[in-house]
């Protein structure tokens, strides 16, 4: 039985024994029967009248209400229902329904500002962004990625990733650096990928970032410092021999030679040669950075290669801070090697402050979650170039040859890690930090 005809009928049946009862007293009196009838009407218009009110306006407020919450549901937040009276049952309804749509059109305005600053950032990252489906079509591009793809939104929306060209971006690991060429642009990229759910389904993001002007502005700046540090060390022996070549020509010459000119050809040939060997050595230096292995990796105890190391130096006695047995992979030469660098600077540094032998080096290692960390420390003067520590050839050491520390960072990551240098804040001296992965 619908709503309607239960309102009717209980509102029937509450009035059914008074008006029942009246009824039966009204025709069993002795009255005549028109009487009888015209009271039987009487009684019968309010009771029926009264059932057919009641549903009116029960069923009234509820079909307004149903109308109200229907344009809610379409999205017109602007429509309040009346009658919302505080204490009444009927009004709390409404009052709550109102409630709800003041709620829902502070939602909405701020889901569509939201989405306005979304779309303005996404307009302006420098990154291209695409978002495709479970079925590998795109549904979302930002105006990076439509230039990259040359194609109006039009043209790209609901296309899948094999018809944009991008289907290969969906394999492999992640992030990456990989060479794409597409009709808005041709180059290196980095590629990441994401996910994000929309209505319930998982949808696939991928982001593509342009490295080419990055990677050209670095190259530009790489070859501007070589040119400085090869104009500089070939400077530095250049310019003697030609001065000693010149006074070398002079003196062979001059007539009648003086008496001790062998003795001075002797000595100008000596220079020569010393600057030649030193130009050298500096060549045979930036080789030997540029031909730097690949890792051979296998299981290196961390241990073991800690203590190895601190015997191989004599100069200062080196203190152990043991961390936990740690069996990482990987080359175990070239880590020697990165080690007796830092090691060696760092004695090194701790004698240039404390010359009485006083010099302290502490080393240790400990893991957690990020990872291995091995650390050196001492007490010498501390860094004051910064990360130019780094730069081939840079070296505040007199003898020093400045390759040291930048073959040791490319080891550091040749092996996926990092390795860091940085003063104590609290004393004098340096820390060194090599930070590895452990899977």
């Amino acid at each position: 039985m619908k709503f309607e005809r239960q309102i009717i009928v209980g509102s029937l049946l509450s009035g059914f024994v008074s008006s029942t009862a009246l009824l039966i007293v009204l025709w069993t009196s002795g009255i005549t029967t028109v009487i009888k009838a015209i009271l039987t009407v009487l009684i019968l218009l309010p009771w029926f009248g009264f059932a057919l009110g009641l549903k009116a306006k029960v069923v009234f407020s509820l079909r307004t209400l149903s109308s109200f919450l229907g344009a809610l549901r379409e999205g017109d937040y602007s429509l309040r229902a009346r009658g919302s009276y505080r204490g009444d049952a009927l009004g709390e309804v409404i009052w709550e329904a109102n409630a709800l749509a003041e709620s829902m059109r502070e939602q909405r305005l701020g889901a569509f500002e939201a989405t306005a600053l979304l779309r303005k950032v996404m307009a302006q990252i420098d990154v291209a962004m695409f978002g495709f489906d479970s079925k590998q079509r795109l549904q979302l591009v930002n105006e990076k990625g439509r230039q990259l793809l040359g194609r109006s939104p039009e043209k790209s929306i609901g296309y899948t990733i094999s018809e944009l060209g991008l289907a290969h971006c969906l394999d492999g690991p992640t992030p990456r650096i990989m060479d794409l060429a597409l009709p808005g642009g041709l180059g290196r990229w980095e590629l990441r990928r994401g996910n994000y759910r929309d209505k319930g389904v998982s949808h696939q993001l991928l982001f593509l970032s342009d490295l080419t002007r990055t990677l050209h502005e670095e190259e530009r700046l790489a070859w501007k410092r070589l040119i400085q540090i090869l104009r500089h060390e070939i400077g530095n022996s250049l310019t003697p021999i030609q001065s000693v070549a010149g006074s070398l020509q002079s003196l062979m010459d001059r007539q009648p030679r003086p008496d001790d000119w062998q003795e001075d050809l002797s000595k100008g040939l000596e220079i020569v040669a010393e600057r030649s060997e030193t130009l050298h050595r500096f060549i045979e230096s930036y080789s030997e950075l540029t031909r730097l292995p690949e890792p051979q990796v296998s299981e290196v105890d961390v241990k073991t290669l800690m203590q190895h190391v601190a015997e191989l130096e004599t100069r200062v006695p080196i203190s152990m801070v043991a961390g936990p047995d740690q069996v990482i992979r990987a080359d175990h030469d070239q880590l020697e090697q990165l080690l007796i660098n830092i090691i060696t600077n760092a004695v090194e540094a701790s004698l240039e402050s404390q010359p009485d032998g006083k010099g302290q080096v502490v080393m240790g290692w400990q893991s957690d979650d990020s990872g291995l960390q091995i650390w050196v420390e001492d007490n010498g003067p501390g860094l004051t170039q910064g990360n130019e520590v780094f730069v081939p050839f840079f070296t505040t050491k007199l003898h020093g040859s400045g390759i040291g520390l930048a073959l040791s960072r490319q080891i550091a990551e040749a092996h996926g890690g990092l390795l860091t240098l940085e003063n104590h804040t609290n004393r004098s001296g340096c820390r060194a930090c090599l930070s590895l992965p452990l899977a």
